[in-house]
């Protein structure tokens, strides 16, 4: 198998993650959420041509992306959370966070690689982490609260299911690394 990925290409995984993270998160809550929805899929195409095996990276991104529209939309659908733009239904997710799901996965083979075969750290990580980004959001006028607790324990439960499972997702869809051809 070739190499993980180098610090050099974590560490450019980690800023292009973050700032598309922003230009999504920012371009929504100025109520342009095209234009940051345009910088994550950027994002997620520059973290496919550089990867080894892109569509199976491209697999990983699509999956990721199917669930955050499932959960993301529960929580919508539930009256926990609004947002400000970017929906096509009130009761569905909008489309630049599912963009976000994308874009987080483009990680998971990259800078957050160290959680494989830590299931159990990646559903503590998910409980308090995903809340905290998605708060970090509302922050910014991203989206609102309609009642604070109740929506971020949701979100905590959700995320301590949804990161292993993506992690877990990430090792059946590895694109960043090629396995070792079987010697016979």
């Amino acid at each position: 198998m070739n190499p993980p990925p180098t610090p050099s290409i974590r560490f450019a995984n980690l800023a292009v993650s973050q700032l598309a993270w922003f230009a999504a998160v920012l371009g929504a809550a100025r109520h342009m959420p095209l234009w940051g929805t345009a910088c994550v899929l950027a994002g997620i195409g520059w973290h496919l041509a550089v990867s080894a095996r892109p569509r199976r990276e491209a697999c990983l991104v699509g999956l990721a992306m199917l669930i955050g529209f499932a959960t993301e939309s529960v929580h919508t659908a539930t009256g926990q959370v609004t947002y400000p733009s970017g929906q096509f239904d009130p009761r569905l997710a909008p489309y630049w966070i599912v963009a976000l799901w994308g874009l987080f996965a483009i990680a998971l083979n990259v800078t957050l690689r160290w959680l494989r075969h830590r299931l159990w750290l990646a559903a503590l990580l998910g409980a308090f982490a995903g809340p905290l980004a998605f708060a970090s959001g509302v922050r910014l006028g991203a989206a609102q609260f309609v009642d604070a607790p109740p929506a971020l324990f949701a979100l905590a439960l959700g995320w301590a299911v949804a990161l292993p499972t993506l992690v877990w997702l990430s090792i059946r869809f590895d694109g960043v690394t090629v396995p070792e051809p079987a010697h016979g």
